[in-house]
Order: structure tokens, then C-alpha cells, then sequence
């Protein structure tokens, strides 16, 4: 890590459909800038469509998620402080090339959709966490379930 922990700074392909779930940071603020596509981005009972171009700020402690309109997103996140893709580093696979996996046998969180995420023990150390559908309806009820 040659910044000290101080921030994480990524640039992220995901395809439409491989979205986390909605969660709350307990010590991150999140910044997103749109290099391509388009998202909707769900911020407590707030509701940001960014495309191109856009940015969107994260605050720790408040509820959010995002859902992807185009067929692929491409974005860079700038996270502080850093670490928690320390974290989600653990739990991936390196790329195999610079395209988003087509495959339908890439796990990704799509494909936990009915499963319980709120107990994920090594995110949870980092200080984030999902929510669950009943905090979901209460905290950002314009996010579809």
C-alpha cells in the first residue's frame, strides 16, 4: 500500500446486473466518476441518474446502491480511507483480460439475489454492510427489490 491506507483509488468495469446489494459504510465516503454508461444511483430516500461525465458522492452511514442502465458501466472510484478493497480483493479472482466476463458462471452478486449477505464477516470488519430488505423498503424505498 504506498499511500498509508489513506484512500483506495479504482477503475471499474461491471456489466449490468453484477450491482452489490444496498449497504452503509461505517467509515468509507465513497466518490464515483462515469468514464462510460449509464447508472442510477439510490442515496437514502434520493434517487441520481449519472451518465458520462457525472460524478456522485458517498457519504459514510448513509444507505446506498446502484443499478446499471447501460450494458456496461466504467467508472473510477476514489474510496477514503482506504482498504476496504483489501477486503474485496480477498474475495475475487484477477481479471483474465481488460473486457467484463460475458459468462454467465462468473459469480457476482446478481446471482445471490435471494441470499442472506447481512452476516459477509470479512466486509464486516471493514465497516460495511448490507441491508437488509426490510431496512431497504424503510431507508431507500425507491430502490426496487
Amino acid at each position: 500500500m504506498i499511500n498509508n491506507g489513506a484512500l483506495d483509488f479504482v477503475i471499474v468495469r461491471m456489466r449490468r446486473g453484477d450491482e452489490p446489494p444496498p449497504h452503509v459504510h461505517a467509515r468509507e465516503h465513497e466518490y464515483f466518476y462515469i468514464l462510460s454508461g449509464e447508472v442510477t444511483v439510490y442515496v437514502g430516500d434520493r434517487t441520481f441518474s449519472l451518465t458520462t461525465g457525472d460524478t456522485m458522492f458517498l457519504p459514510l452511514g448513509v444507505p446506498h446502491a446502484f443499478r446499471i442502465g447501460s450494458d456496461e458501466l466504467h467508472s473510477i472510484a476514489l474510496i477514503t480511507p482506504g482498504g476496504l478493497f483489501e477486503a474485496i480483493n480477498k474475495m475475487s479472482a484477477p481479471a483474465e483480460r481488460m473486457e467484463v466476463p460475458a459468462d454467465e458462471n462468473i459469480v457476482a452478486y446478481a446471482n445471490y439475489a435471494n441470499a442472506d449477505m447481512t452476516e459477509t464477516i470479512l466486509l464486516d470488519r471493514f465497516g460495511l454492510r448490507f441491508l437488509t430488505p426490510d431496512e431497504i423498503r424503510k431507508k431507500m424505498p425507491e430502490y426496487p427489490l
